[in-house]
């Protein structure tokens, strides 16, 4: 029987709305980013979607968004980052080259993408093989969500450097180690769903 994932990026946060590179730097949620999650908590109430488990990264614009969806304690996971920059944290993004990064950020001190890739996908996997986990919610960033995406849905586009956007769901169902993209619903579609 197959178990389900509920991923979710972080709502929106000050660095997002003023594009600076945030990756391991952290920036706090807007009142838009705190909105949109508290939308998806709504979404989940009205659809009776209840976890069993939840988790989130290390970085507080994550948690921020945890604790606005829903009041269920979580686990921090350290692997679930998002992509380190190295030197390149907190400058504007007109600086980031054009996508894909490979291993550019490298020699600034940050990630080769294959590394983050594998990061996520590693601890995604951990944590979905553990036996009491059947329906899981995990709050993560947008470049570790598309280096996910890119793994388990390689002709989506991700590879070019799509990204759902801020407070996206992406729901996969997870059987003999393998994810599947059931759907991503994005605030608009939240917004539609529950008529506000």
């Amino acid at each position: 029987m197959s178990k389900e994932l509920y991923l979710v990026r972080h709502g929106k946060t000050m660095f997002n709305e003023k594009r600076v590179i945030q990756g391991w730097c952290d920036a706090p949620l807007t009142t838009e980013g705190e909105q949109q999650a508290a939308r998806i908590g709504r979404y989940f109430l009205q659809e009776n979607i209840t976890f069993d488990h939840a988790y989130t990264s290390t970085l507080t614009r994550t948690q921020q968004t945890m604790e606005r969806i829903t009041d269920m304690p979580y686990d921090r996971v350290e692997d679930l980052r998002e992509w380190g920059f190295g030197a390149f944290e907190g400058e504007r993004v007109d600086l980031m080259p054009p996508f894909p990064w490979v291993d550019f950020y490298v020699p600034f001190g940050g990630e080769a993408q294959l590394d983050v890739r594998k990061r996520v996908c590693n601890a995604l996997t951990d944590i979905m093989s553990r036996p009491d986990h059947e329906k899981v919610l995990v709050v993560s960033h947008g470049s570790a969500c598309r280096e996910f995406l890119t793994q388990w849905v390689p002709d989506g586009g991700y590879d070019r450097g799509g990204v759902p956007g801020n407070c996206s769901i992406m729901r996969f169902t997870f059987e003999d180690d393998a994810f599947c993209l059931q759907e991503i619903i994005e605030q608009q579609r939240l917004v539609e769903l529950l008529g506000e």
